[in-house]
Parts: structure tokens; sequence; C-alpha cells
């Protein structure tokens, strides 16, 4: 049987690979490998079936525990080697800090699902503990982005929605209010559902309707790709420090 709790990150994840072997590339800004890399399409097409076998088992119970570590392994790896040194070079740059982020929360959900596979205990309760202070950063990281590129932001908002300033600076607010009760642990039975849902509304009010309108853009499958790995992560993180 499927675990359903995996479901929506095993699935962006998987599609991920899936487009990554469709254009025996990297992801775009989410996997900024230089182009000067030895044997990069090797790589390129390496990286995208390990991510799409990764992404199968870690919905299958046998294989669950294997793929969603490699999974958590794999993302933690584009954090700390392609975004980390990014980071580290325009410290002041929020959007370099949003790249880090987007890849270190993917990376804590697979860390939750797999604390969620496991028994109580310390272990699980370390794994809590460590994604959610984690998480709790990203959000605020993601919250910042909103206003410091509010105008971008604002323009993401689907046309039939009024005030998309408005909305952009909502989601903004949305996202560090939900960071703070991660960090402090205090509201998430609340916070948890939030957060998911908002990411969640992502990919269907703004990225499904992208790819629609565009659906030959290999960066509109890659936005909607990552926004329903991101929404698979939050709601893992939130069950996870929610049960423990």
């Amino acid at each position: 049987m499927v675990s359903g709790k995996a479901v929506p990150y095993a699935l962006g994840a998987f599609l991920l690979g899936v487009l990554g072997l469709i254009s025996g590339d990297f992801a775009f800004q989410w996997q900024p490998v230089p182009d000067n890399v030895p044997l990069r399409s090797v790589l390129a097409s390496a990286s995208a079936v390990a991510m799409a076998a990764a992404a199968l088992a870690a919905v299958l119970p046998r294989l669950a525990k294997g793929g969603r570590l490699l999974l958590a392994i794999f993302f933690g790896l584009w954090a700390v080697l392609l975004h980390g040194p990014r980071v580290a070079a325009q410290p002041g740059s929020v959007a370099e800090w949003l790249g880090l982020a987007e890849s270190a929360t993917m990376s804590a959900g697979g860390v939750a699902l797999l604390a969620l596979s496991l028994r109580a205990g310390d272990l699980r309760r370390r794994l809590a503990f460590s994604t959610r202070i984690a998480f709790g950063l990203c959000l605020l990281v993601f919250g910042l982005s909103h206003f410091v590129y509010l105008k971008f932001t604002a323009q993401m908002v689907p046309g039939w929605l009024p005030w998309p300033i408005g909305w952009a600076a909502a989601t903004g607010a949305g996202h560090a209010l939900t960071g703070l009760a991660f960090l402090s642990k205090r509201g998430l039975k609340a916070a948890g559902p939030a957060i998911t849902g908002m990411m969640g509304s992502f990919v269907l009010l703004l990225h499904i309707p992208r790819i629609i309108a565009e659906p030959a853009s290999r960066m509109e499958w890659t936005m909607t790709s990552v926004a329903l790995t991101l929404t698979g992560a939050a709601f893992a993180l939130w069950r996870l420090n929610v049960e423990d």
C-alpha cells in the first residue's frame, strides 16, 4: 500500500527527476551546477534517475525509509554544495538565501517523512526538533523574500485576484508568522495546516494554470514540481511536530 503522507512530496520529486531525464539538464536555479563541470550532462541524467527512483521508493512501505533518506540527502546536497557557496559569496542577497531555504525545506521534508516512519523515541524526537527549527528559519526567509521582492511577487498573483500587492504582502506575513510558530512550537495546530494549505494553494491557483497556459514550458513544470515538493515537505513537518 502506498504511504499517503509522502505522496505530494514524492510526486514533486518524481516530476523533477522526469524533467531532468527529458531535458538532460539540472533543474534550473534549484540546481545551479556550473556549465564547466566535467560530464555535466551525464551527471544531470544520473541525478534525475536517482531522484525519480528515490521518489518512487519513498511511497512504497518496504522501501520508504531508504527512499525518504535518499531524497533528504539529495536535497541537502543541493543546499550545501550548490546554494551554500552562492550564499557565502553574496551573503546580503535575499534571492540566494531563498534558493538555500527552498532546498533546505525539501531536505527537511524528507527527514520529517523518515521520522514519521520511525517508532516514538529519542531519535524521532531529535529529528522532529531539528527539522522544526530548520523549517521555521526557512519560512522566515520565504516571508522576507516576499517583502524584499514585493512587486515581483505581486506579478505572480493570478490576474483574477484583486489587490496583488496586498496578497503578496499577506502571504509574506503568513510565511513569517508560521515560521515563528514553528520556531517556538506554539500554535502549530493552526500554523501547520495554514502553511500547508497556503503552499498547496500556490500549486493549484498559481502554477497549474501557468502550465495549462504554457504546457511545453520546462520552467513552469519545474516551478510546479518544486512547489509541490515544498507543499509535501510542509505537510510532513507539520504532522511530525504535532504528533511529537
